[in-house]
């Protein structure tokens, strides 16, 4: 009987051993999840900063010189597009074609402002004016912020993956929902600069 009960409470230990060990893993996971979400919001608020940028800049173009109408167009239309590619800001997306599809967005939107940049350098008297002067400073603090904050998620998404891949948490990650991450991708146009074309005949006033 004596034996009985011992071997009876090494089994209890061990399953005891064996849930709280199961438990820690689940709360791993979490907050693994959680720090991915967390990093995701992140990105999401930088991306916000620069687009709540881009009117005012739109407006300063125009109003302070005979700018490229075209160039203004293609940021407003840049901006439009990404506001139609929505994702919940508090989640970080599982999908990665929703993700590329936002990242594609986001790709025209960057381009369009690098242009505009580059346009600008060829407009003296707009380089001068004090108000596009503090929004360049601005949009290019946010650029960096973008890359910065890409590259946290990224780095967060990497844990989370893994962690869902070791043992003991791939035998049940799968079954208490937790899925891969998508990853931000570095694209080669980013490292191509943009190609420019003047047309001083065109006037926004």
């Amino acid at each position: 009987m004596k034996k009985l009960l011992i071997a009876l409470a090494a089994v209890g230990l061990l399953a005891l051993v064996a849930v709280l060990y199961a438990v820690g893993t689940y709360n791993g996971l979490v907050n693994g999840q959680q720090t991915v979400d967390a990093q995701w919001a992140q990105v999401q608020n930088v991306y916000q900063r620069r687009a709540d940028l881009i009117p005012n800049l739109v407006s300063t173009v125009a109003g302070a010189a005979n700018f490229e109408k075209s160039t203004l167009t293609e940021i407003t239309e840049a901006r439009a597009s990404v506001g139609k590619v929505t994702l919940d800001a508090s989640k970080a997306p599982a999908d990665a074609a929703q993700l590329a599809e936002f990242e594609k967005a986001q790709g025209q939107l960057s381009s369009a402002l690098s242009r505009l940049l580059v346009v600008s350098e060829r407009y003296p008297d707009l380089k001068a004016t004090g108000n596009f002067a503090t929004l360049q400073s601005q949009l290019e603090g946010s650029e960096n912020r973008i890359a910065v904050e890409r590259g946290r998620f990224n780095d967060a998404a990497l844990a989370y993956n893994a962690s869902i891949k070791r043992v003991p948490a791939v035998f049940f990650a799968g079954i208490f929902g937790f899925k891969e991450k998508p990853y931000f991708a570095a694209t080669t146009s980013a490292q191509t600069p943009p190609e420019v074309k003047f047309d001083f005949s065109k006037s926004t006033k």
